[in-house]
């Protein structure tokens, strides 16, 4: 057993012996809003955002990005589940703005194996094999912070899935402060 395996494991048996009453949540966020934001470990929408177990749908994708994906969750939230507001959380520091979708599709191509990166960049070992698999994800890099989050935000509510009157708000998270930024443009 990998000793991470085994911390998770420790855990969850923590968890459970103090799990109470969680058992009767009920399947729909009882505060009625979801979260799209990024998987980046040091964020914590629970905490950022006040949340308990029950209260929120919040989603995760590197970069919080309105991929197809999350555009089917948050349709899921609504439609099934009853959220009526939606937020769409970037941040400071992401690393989806430390690379272009070239660069993954070449470290990718060389190997599979985990890439190093210093001041000039990622860098594959090219112990192969690779894949150029690659080559047919929009890996919905981020060039610019706020454009990102307004491009993202526009996506959605342009979606035809999407009802028009479902407030949309888009933030930077700051991982420096802890301080979610309200993005302007987003009317």
């Amino acid at each position: 057993m990998s000793k991470i395996l085994e911390e998770v494991l420790n855990a969850n048996a923590n968890y459970v012996a103090s799990f109470g009453d969680k058992a009767a949540l009920p399947m729909a966020p009882a505060r009625k809003f979801a979260i799209l934001t990024c998987m980046d470990a040091r964020l914590d929408p629970a905490k950022f955002a006040g949340l308990s177990e029950g209260d929120a749908h919040v989603i995760r994708n590197a970069g919080g990005r309105a991929s197809d994906d999350a555009i089917r969750s948050l349709v899921i939230s609504y439609k099934l589940l009853g959220t009526r507001e939606w937020f769409v959380i970037h941040h400071t520091g992401c690393a989806m703005e430390t690379f272009k979708d070239e660069t993954m599709r070449e470290v990718l191509a060389s190997s599979l194996k985990t890439a190093t990166v210093d001041e000039t960049g990622y860098h594959d070992s090219g112990e192969g094999p690779g894949s150029h698999e690659g080559d047919y994800i929009d890996w919905l890099t981020i060039q610019d912070k706020a454009g990102s989050v307004v491009t993202d935000v526009r996506r959605i509510r342009a979606h035809p899935l999407v009802p028009h009157d479902i407030p949309i708000y888009g933030y930077v998270y700051d991982v420096k402060t802890g301080r979610l930024v309200e993005v302007p443009g987003l009317i």
